[in-house]
């Protein structure tokens, strides 16, 4: 076999169907043919009908007109009473000339006992016909030779009385002859009809081909069905909105990140039931990258771009993707390098103690070089254990540890309580109280480092496990906040370094929003002391979430 007819047959047979695909132009073209044919077929038989009609009604009364002047013949009421069947008489005469001048079918006439005497059909003579009880009747009947519109009026003597009837037919054209007398008219209105059709096909096909832009049916389906196959595969939420803030299409991962039901196409943003720091960004009509927001207990990374027609916007597009757990990967390695920051500046502590230690080595005082290093160790031992011995659990203790070496840096010093007591926690509690430690004394060293040195550049922890709740306290005397900010501060997005997408305006969010997800609460408050005034934030966390 050839490598092309090897390659052929390789091709899915739908793909080569594919292929095949009539175009949008050929396939309104049929439709519109489809529609001349039928609409030609019930035009057909409404005439036919109507022909029908029209035929009985009009024919009936030229044969009444003429079956009236048979039966008012006066040779004909005075030789019918006489007449006998297959008789000629001067009857004949009669029937044949008003066949003659009337143009029916046939004529005929019956006697009193409504049999047929004479007719200008032979084949009649003899035959009844039905009795009329005196009146004058038109009606289509079935003949020998088919149907036909019938007339049949009365004959009446000179007494008055019924002396038999006279009968005119004409003959009921067939439906094939009724379609060839009306075949012309038909192939006009068809041709008519189908150039028309024609015409409004292409018009119509171009029209809609400018406004799908150039795609088939077959394209435009296949791209519908690419476009709802990407929405269930992609892993970062989709959500589209037109220009009146309605949702135009939203994908699988978007139902479940924004916790939105499904079927929401169509509505507005405004009840999609979305807090207001998340409708405010999806409707600002701004396209600022990476904007962060708090949904329930997840980080979403935001970016909107907006989609423009000739000149005008049309809708949004916004793509979102959860850094929950790379907000949590991004504290851990936030404690790391402060921790190595710490080490950093205990290294050149170290330099400068080492050095110290070589030169006493070498004055040969090595009574001193005991006594320095004596000293030395119990100064870090006693560093360590000042929180070692209040704070049992290993990670918030190396969190504390690490923050006081970090803030010592710049000049500032994070003191912790006499009163802080705290033992080993269960892993996903101690997360949470590191993130909250973490987030309050970050807040605080950096309100604090913002004060002159002659100023007091101090911040206090307290930490403090109550049964199956952990308290954290954390006081600073810096700028402090303003009572009406005591609620917005944790908002998310609000900062006092002002509103960004970097970052800033999140941790105090995302202190409340652990403590409530651990039934607690944060809050913020102020005291006096020492003649100071002193900002507290005070969390509470419960061990075990909130239902």
């Amino acid at each position: 076999m050839s490598t092309g007819n090897a390659q052929a047959e390789r091709i899915p047979l739908r793909a080569r169907f594919r292929r095949r695909r009539q175009t949008l132009a050929t396939q309104l073209l049929e439709l519109q043919l489809l529609i001349v044919v039928a609409v030609l077929l019930c035009v057909t038989a409404l005439s036919l009908a109507q022909s029908s009609a029209s035929f009985q009604r009009e024919e009936g009364r030229r044969a009444l007109s003429a079956a009236e002047s048979l039966a008012a013949n006066p040779a004909v009421r005075e030789l019918l009473p006489g007449a006998q069947t297959r008789i000629r008489s001067g009857l004949q005469g009669s029937v044949d000339s008003v066949r003659a001048i009337s143009g029916v079918t046939y004529v005929s006439l019956a006697d009193g006992d409504a049999v047929v005497v004479i007719s200008t059909r032979p084949g009649d003579v003899g035959t009844a016909v039905p009795q009329t009880q005196g009146r004058s009747e038109t009606g289509l009947v079935d003949t020998s030779s088919g149907k036909a519109v019938e007339a049949q009026v009365p004959i009446l003597g000179n007494e008055g009385s019924i002396i038999g009837s006279a009968v005119v037919g004409i003959e009921y054209p067939s439906i094939w002859t009724r379609l060839l007398q009306s075949a012309p008219n038909l192939l006009v209105y068809l041709a008519v009809a189908s150039v028309i059709g024609a015409v409004g096909s292409i018009l119509l096909a171009r029209r809609v081909k400018r406004q799908t832009l150039g795609m088939e049916p077959g394209e435009i389906l296949d791209l519908v069905r690419h476009r709802e196959a990407m929405l269930r595969g992609l892993k970062e939420g989709v959500i589209a909105f037109d220009a009146q803030g309605r949702v135009v299409l939203m994908s699988e991962s978007a139902h479940q990140l924004l916790d939105i039901a499904y079927g929401s196409a169509g509505k507005s943003v405004r009840d999609l039931g979305l807090d207001d720091r998340l409708q405010s960004v999806l409707t600002s009509g701004t396209t600022e990258s990476d904007q962060l927001v708090l949904v329930g207990d997840r980080l979403l990374v935001l970016n909107t771009v907006l989609i423009e027609s000739k000149g005008r916007t049309i809708g949004s597009v916004t793509t979102f993707r959860d850094r929950t757990e790379l907000r949590a990967v991004e504290e851990e390695l936030d404690v790391t390098k402060t921790s190595t920051d710490a080490l950093r500046a205990h290294i050149h502590e170290f330099d400068n103690q080492l050095h110290t230690i070589s030169g006493l080595i070498q004055l040969g005082e090595y009574d001193e070089v005991v006594g320095y290093v004596e000293g030395l160790t119990m100064e870090r031992a006693q560093i360590s254990a000042a929180v070692t011995d209040k704070i049992a659990d290993v990670g918030t203790a190396a969190l504390v540890i690490a923050k006081i070496g970090a803030a010592a840096q710049g000049l500032v010093t994070v003191d912790l309580s006499a009163d802080s007591h705290l033992g080993t926690l269960e892993r996903a509690l101690g997360r949470d109280v590191a993130t909250v430690v973490g987030n309050l004394v970050d807040n605080a060293v950096d309100a604090v480092a913002e004060m002159s040195e002659t100023e007091r550049r101090t911040v206090r922890l307290s930490i403090r496990g109550l049964g199956a709740s952990v308290e954290v306290r954390v006081e600073d005397a810096g700028p402090g906040v303003a009572p009406e900010n005591r609620e917005r501060v944790f908002s998310q997005g609000w900062s006092t370094k002002g509103q960004s997408s970097d970052g800033h305006g999140f941790g105090l969010a995302l202190v409340r929003l652990t403590c409530r997800r651990r039934g607690g609460d944060v809050s913020v408050s102020t005291h006096t002391a020492e003649g100071l005034e002193w900002t507290v934030f005070t969390a509470v966390l419960h061990d075990g979430e909130s239902a």
